[in-house]
């Protein structure tokens, strides 16, 4: 690590301790050339994917949108605010496990559908009804045929 005061690469680390939460690495480092002593810490770096839209657009994974559509969905239903937040949190975390930098928004729409399946069946239909573009009944009538199965 370079020396903020002098730019030397040449320090050493003096103490190491973990954080009080333990998320980072506080070390105290000192200079072997100009020997003033500075603060460092050191945090795992991890990122959501880039959403890759349709049109080829990527864009930051927004949790708020994400949490957005789910709200749409649930709008007036009966369920838990407690338990949509733990589908927002489960898909987070999917997405974090899966370890890729880009994902298609195909795919992530399809775990909100997954999610909100499980969660509110009409929730569901009013999600894919928009987010597959229903053009008549018909589509109404084939996703609940799909529900049922």
């Amino acid at each position: 690590m370079k020396c903020p005061f002098c730019g030397d690469a040449d320090t050493q680390v003096i103490e190491t301790r973990l954080s009080e939460d333990g998320t980072s690495i506080r070390r105290r480092r000192r200079c072997a050339i100009c020997e003033k002593r500075f603060t460092t810490f050191e945090t795992a770096d991890i990122r959501l994917p880039q959403v890759v839209k349709a049109n080829g657009i990527r864009e930051e994974f927004s949790e708020a949108k994400l949490r957005e559509g789910f709200t749409r969905a649930l709008h007036k239903r009966p369920v838990p605010v407690e338990l949509m937040e733990e589908a927002v949190a489960q898909i987070r975390q999917k997405l974090l496990s899966l370890g890729e930098r880009e994902i298609p928004s195909r795919a992530l729409g399809e775990m909100v559908m997954n999610a909100l399946r499980k969660l509110d069946k009409v929730a569901y239909i009013r999600f894919a009804s928009v987010y597959r573009s229903f053009q008549d009944v018909d589509d109404f009538r084939d996703a609940i045929k799909d529900l049922d199965q």
